[in-house]
């Protein structure tokens, strides 16, 4: 009788073996499948992950500086390559200053970005600009490193 058992035993084990697919294959079929989460070419995520999404400002000012140019630069050749993208560029500040004032200087920063890549050669209407003055700080400290880091015209897809 214990070979019967053990027999059989052994028949339900083979089945399981028999039926169970092996890490590396059930990985790669069907539905839970692990993959590799991909980048979209022309979003969101492409811009900023291979280009760069925003630009910085120095402290009440909306000049582009060298090192913004050249992400403006990428920018205007990821726009160039993916010609049916839209943006919009938002102009933010630091936490000091009024209310007013703050809306403005952030529009003087998207404008200036929007007005680069123009000149680069995107086209006006694929181009919409905001100012979040600072309602919308990246960093919530209130120190000079988190003030620059919320001085910025971030482009985002539209």
């Amino acid at each position: 009788m214990n070979a019967k058992v053990l027999g059989a035993l052994a028949a339900v084990a083979l089945l399981a073996a028999c039926a169970e697919k092996k890490p590396e294959m059930a990985a790669a079929s069907g539905a839970g499948a692990a993959t590799m989460p991909t980048i979209v070419p022309g979003s969101q995520e492409d811009l900023v992950k291979n280009v760069g999404d925003r630009v910085f400002f120095d402290f009440d000012k909306s000049i582009l500086s060298g090192e913004d140019k050249a992400t403006l630069d990428r920018q205007s050749a990821w726009l160039g390559k993916y010609a049916q993208v839209n943006v919009q560029i938002a102009g933010n500040c630091d936490e000091r200053g009024t209310e007013e004032y703050n809306i403005a200087l952030g529009q003087r920063r998207a404008n200036a970005a929007r007005d680069y890549l123009v000149a680069k050669g995107t086209q006006t209407a694929r181009i919409t600009t905001i100012s979040f003055g600072k309602d919308r700080p990246t960093c919530t400290e209130s120190t000079e490193a988190c003030w620059a880091q919320n001085r910025n015209a971030i482009t985002s897809v539209k």
